[in-house]
């Protein structure tokens, strides 16, 4: 009987623009679902500005939305293990950004 344990894996390409390479900053993320989806919306948020535009919108299956919890959590493990425990805020956001408020 022949091993098929050393076919190889079907390839994939991933094309990556320069224009979606530069990224999209978020300091916030608001997550929301359904019963067939998950939303997460990335939102910057700066000091002074009252108001706050969506930067990005993901829409994820349940099943990638669990695969993208499991790979969060490996990376997280895997960068505190080489770079300390990441700081918790437990569910607070400094608003002000803890800076000095400004004057005109």
């Amino acid at each position: 009987m022949e091993d098929n344990n050393n076919q190889s894996q079907p390839h994939l390409d991933i094309e990556l623009s320069e224009e979606i390479a530069e990224g999209i900053y978020s300091n916030l993320a608001i997550i929301t679902h359904s019963q067939s989806e998950f939303v997460v919306d990335f939102i910057k948020i700066m000091p002074g500005v009252p108001k706050a535009r969506v930067k990005s919108r993901i829409v994820l299956t349940p099943q990638h939305a669990k695969r993208l919890l499991k790979a969060l959590a490996e990376n997280i493990q895997k960068f505190e293990q080489t770079n300390g425990k990441i700081k918790d805020l437990e569910n607070s956001f400094p608003m002000n950004f803890g800076g000095p408020t400004a004057q005109a």
